[in-house]
Parts: C-alpha cells; structure tokens; sequence
C-alpha cells in the first residue's frame, strides 16, 4: 500500500490524549482568579488549540484592554500548578483506538509527530503518563515553546515536517480538534487538514473552517491510508 501522505502532524488534548477538558478548565480558573470574574465562554473558546501562554496574554488583553508580563506570568504560573493538580488526580489517557492507529499508519510508512499548544515540560509528562515515547509509540514532539509564534500560524508543523523529514507539504497530513489547529494546518499548505470530533469543538463549529475530512476520531486516520 503507497500512503498518500508521509507524515501525519496530530495535536495533542481532544485528537489523540484524553484529558477530560482539564487544560482548558485550568486556563479559565486561572484567568477568573486574577480577574475575580468569569471568562465568558465564547471568549476561551477563541483560545483553544494555541500556545498557552500566548493564550493567557491574549486573554487578559482581551478583557481587560491590556496584557502586562507580570500578569501573563502570574496567570500562567497558577494555570500550570492547576494544570499539574487536575493530571496528578486523573491522569491523561490516549483516546481509544488512537494507539493502534497510530501504529498502522507508522506501519504504512508514514512518520506521526504530535504537535502541541502545550509547553515541552507538559508534553512529555502527558507522555510519560500515558506510557508514550519518542521513538518507541511516535516518532516526534514539537511544543509550542520551541517555535516563534504557534497556533494558527503553520510553524509548529513546518518543525514536525524537519523533525520527519518530509519536504513537501503535499505530502502531510495535519488533523486537530479546534479551529485553530484548522487554521494552522490551512496556513501550512497542508494536502491533508482533518477535523476531529472529540475534544473541545462541535461539528457544526468545526465545519465552518477549512478542512478536507471530518472524522469522528483520530482512530480513524488509518482509512484515509
């Protein structure tokens, strides 16, 4: 079987780990803690699928006009204490039948390399827990903290396509639960933007943004083989 793609770049919370909506609970409390009221929900949603902190920068500019670094700090130091708190009590799972997925596509010759909003110190707890290794159950990780600007902006895959080896963008598959992972797979170029449903966005949400399949899992990628 000759794959029609070489590399699948996959997010992270709601596409391959299940985490319950920890993550973004966190950032919320976080935010309302510093504000003393509520994210309005429409507001966070905006927010999912990017760079955490980019996310609490642009949330207290968003409410409150402005984005202090103290401010972004404090709030992103008490969403990861959070964070670490809601993972240690329920620890993250991989979604069902994502693990064999996963294997039948690296299987067919094509590389999986997840690409988070996460920082790299989250990412690799998140694998540890679910017993995931580079190398071993994936063949690569790229954070948001390790390039300049992430979600919806196409780096964060341009980097999974240098860790894989895959020069051409006709030839990736980029598959996401939020519109933001939409976006950055659309801004890549990506051949292949798959939405999933089972993290944070409907279907009637996600299927007002680009995208070239919308599957009911990531289990499912191996059908587009």
């Amino acid at each position: 079987m000759t794959s029609p793609f070489d590399l699948a770049a996959l997010d992270m919370a709601g596409t391959t780990v299940q985490e319950g909506g920890a993550v973004y609970a966190a950032l919320e409390r976080a935010v309302t803690a510093r504000l003393a009221r509520p994210v309005p929900a429409g507001v966070l949603h905006k927010w999912t699928g990017t760079d955490k902190r980019e996310a609490a920068a642009g949330l207290l500019r968003e409410l409150t006009g402005e984005s202090a670094p103290a401010d972004v700090d404090e709030v992103y130091a008490d969403f990861t204490a959070r964070l670490a708190k809601a993972y240690a009590a329920t620890p993250p799972t991989p979604l069902p039948g994502v693990t064999e997925a996963i294997g039948a596509l690296r299987a067919a010759g094509v590389k999986v390399v997840l690409q988070t909003g996460y920082s790299r110190e989250v990412a690799e707890s998140i694998l540890e827990a679910m017993d995931w290794s580079v190398g071993g159950t994936i063949d690569g990780l790229v954070a948001s903290d390790e390039v300049t600007v992430s979600r919806p902006a196409p780096y964060l895959i341009f980097r999974a396509m240098e860790l894989a080896g895959v020069t051409s963008v006709d030839r990736v598959l980029v598959a996401g639960d939020t519109p933001n992972d939409l976006a950055a797979g659309h801004n890549a170029g990506a051949r292949f933007v798959v939405a999933v449903l089972t993290g944070a966005t409907s279907a009637t949400d996600l299927g007002r943004h680009r995208h070239t399949h919308l599957l009911e899992s990531a289990a499912s990628l191996p059908e587009l083989l």
